[in-house]
């Protein structure tokens, strides 16, 4: 991995690289932030090329990398949250966050009743918790069933 290390810091380092040079590019006004619309792009691309250029000079060891059933497992939950995510908006946030819960839970535990259980209550819980406690404005079911 020590070569993928290196390859992949020489890459952060050309991205932030080019991420100075189009901050450098960014017009600002007479009456802008000491540290504004320019000064932090320019310091965050600093920073990234730091971190490239640690990478290029002290690269890990070789990892250990996931077999395959649990590169499979992240992929499914990779899956199961980009649905979730747009699923949010055409039906409500009870529904798919207790689905995608139920189907997390399962995968971390595989007993069916208790992930559905799971699944339930943590729609129900982060629900009343962002709702009520933080004043989101949560729709809980679909737009059409609230009529």
């Amino acid at each position: 991995m020590i070569r993928s290390d290196r390859i992949f810091g020489l890459v952060v380092i050309l991205v932030a690289l080019g991420y100075i040079l189009s901050a450098v590019q960014i017009q600002t006004s007479f009456l802008s932030d000491p540290v504004g619309s320019k000064t932090f792009p320019i310091m965050i691309g600093a920073v990234a090329a730091l971190c490239g250029l640690v990478m290029v000079v002290r690269p890990d060891p070789e990892p250990d990398w996931p077999g395959l059933g649990s590169l499979l497992a992240i992929a499914v939950s990779v899956a199961v949250l980009v649905v979730y995510a747009y699923s949010l908006k055409p039906l409500g946030f009870l529904i798919p966050t207790a689905i995608a819960a139920g189907i997390l839970a399962f995968q971390i535990d595989p007993k069916p009743v208790r992930s559905v259980f799971i699944g339930i209550g943590l729609s129900i819980g982060l629900f009343l918790l962002f709702k009520y406690a933080l004043d989101l404005g949560l729709v809980p079911f679909p737009k059409a069933w609230m009529k």
